[in-house]
């Protein structure tokens, strides 16, 4: 379990971003992190980088690829 780092949140949503902190304690983690940019930074799953995610993690069972993408399993 990831704890959270709850004082860098407030220095980031009050310091940085000047909220108020009832407008702060307000916010779901998810609103806080579009509004701190987190969003923008992670890229959209492309069809090619699906592509080189599969190949560069087969799905295999017994060491041979099982062809129907449901994993180990």
């Amino acid at each position: 379990m990831t704890r959270i780092d709850w004082p860098g949140l407030m220095r980031a949503g009050m310091g940085e971003l000047r909220l108020t902190p009832q407008v702060f304690w307000g916010l779901s983690p998810i609103e806080l992190r579009i509004m701190l940019g987190a969003e923008a930074m992670t890229p959209p799953l492309t069809r090619a980088r699906l592509e080189e995610l599969a190949a560069a993690y087969p799905d295999l069972r017994n060491g041979v690829s099982d062809g129907d993408g449901a994993g180990l399993g």
